[in-house]
C-alpha cells in the first residue's frame, strides 16, 4: 500500500511547530484594554469602518456558506454565491445564486424590489431613501437580512460592536490570495471574526458569525472578492421594471436558514 504523503514523522513536526507558533501568538498577544477590548482589534475595525463609509460607490463578488443543524442532529452547511453594488446614500443592486435559483434585490432609493425570474414573481415594496434605512425597514417587514449587511452601512463599526464583551487582534493571515489582518469579537449571543486587507486599503475578505445559543453552534460566513471601488454603472441599474407576466407577491416569507421563500424558492 502506496504511503499518505502526510504521513511520517518531518509532517508531523512541522504540524507541532505550527501550532505551538500559534499558541504563542495568542498568549503573546497586547494588552487588552478595561473594557475587554484590544487596542489594535478596535483600530483595525475602525479603520475598516471608516474607510467602507468613505466609499461613494463600490462593486464586489461573494461566496456565502450557512450552516443548519437537521433533525437528526447533523450539521449541514449550504453555499450559494453572488454580487453587488453599492452607491451611497440611496442605491443598490446585488445577484444571489442558490441551488434553486438565482435572485435580484434592486434599490433605487424608494422601493426596495425581490425578483426571481426562474418564478416570474417579485416582492416590491416602499422603504427609506437611504439604505442604512432601507436594510432595516426591509428585514422588519419580511425578516429577512442582506448577507453580510453588517459590512454595507455608511458606519459598520457601531452595529458591529453592539454587545461585544471582548475583542482580540490574532494576527496576520492570507484571504483568497490577499494579506489580512484577522480580528475575533465575542459578544454575547454571538462570535464573530473579521478580516481586512492589510495596507491602504482596508477592505473586508472574510467575516465569520457563529450563533452560541443554538445547538451545534452554526456559522454563517461570506468571502468577498473582486472589490472595485470605481466601479462603472450601467444606467438603469438600480431600477426595476416589472417583465411582461410576472406576478407580484404581497408578501413573503423566511425559512429557518433566514432566506426568503419566493413563490417557491429560496433566497
Amino acid at each position: 500500500m502506496a504511503k499518505n504523503r502526510f504521513e511520517g514523522a518531518p509532517f508531523r513536526g512541522a504540524l507541532r511547530t505550527v501550532a505551538l507558533a500559534a499558541l504563542l501568538c495568542l498568549a503573546a498577544g497586547p494588552a487588552i484594554s478595561a473594557d475587554g477590548i484590544d487596542p489594535d482589534a478596535d483600530a483595525i475595525l475602525r479603520s475598516m469602518s471608516t474607510y467602507m463609509g468613505g466609499l461613494k460607490s463600490f462593486s464586489a463578488s461573494a461566496d456565502i456558506d450557512v450552516e443548519v443543524i437537521d433533525l437528526q442532529g447533523q450539521k449541514l452547511q449550504f453555499s450559494s454565491s453572488g454580487t453587488l453594488l453599492l452607491v451611497r446614500p440611496g442605491q443598490f443592486y446585488s445577484h444571489r445564486q442558490v441551488p434553486a435559483g438565482a435572485f435580484e434585490l434592486f434599490y433605487d432609493g424608494k422601493t426596495m424590489t425581490l425578483y426571481s425570474k426562474d418564478r416570474g414573481a417579485y416582492f416590491q415594496m416602499p422603504v427609506p431613501p437611504t439604505l442604512d434605512e432601507a436594510i432595516g425597514a426591509f428585514r422588519a417587514e419580511t425578516g429577512f437580512q442582506l448577507s453580510g449587511d453588517d459590512l454595507l452601512y455608511s458606519n459598520p463599526y457601531p452595529g458591529l460592536m453592539t454587545d461585544v464583551t471582548s475583542g482580540s487582534y490574532i494576527g496576520t493571515a492570507w484571504v483568497n490570495g490577499v494579506e489580512c489582518h484577522q480580528v475575533a469579537f465575542r459578544a454575547e449571543k454571538v462570535d464573530w471574526q473579521l478580516w481586512v486587507q492589510t495596507g491602504d486599503k482596508p477592505l473586508p475578505m472574510k467575516y465569520i458569525i457563529t450563533t452560541k445559543w443554538l445547538t451545534g453552534a452554526p456559522q454563517f460566513s461570506v468571502r468577498l472578492g473582486d472589490w472595485n471601488t470605481q466601479p462603472t454603472i450601467p444606467p438603469g441599474r438600480f431600477d426595476f421594471k416589472p417583465p411582461a407576466g410576472a406576478r407580484r407577491l404581497e408578501s413573503v416569507k423566511v425559512n429557518e436558514m433566514g432566506e426568503v421563500e419566493l413563490g417557491g424558492v429560496q433566497r
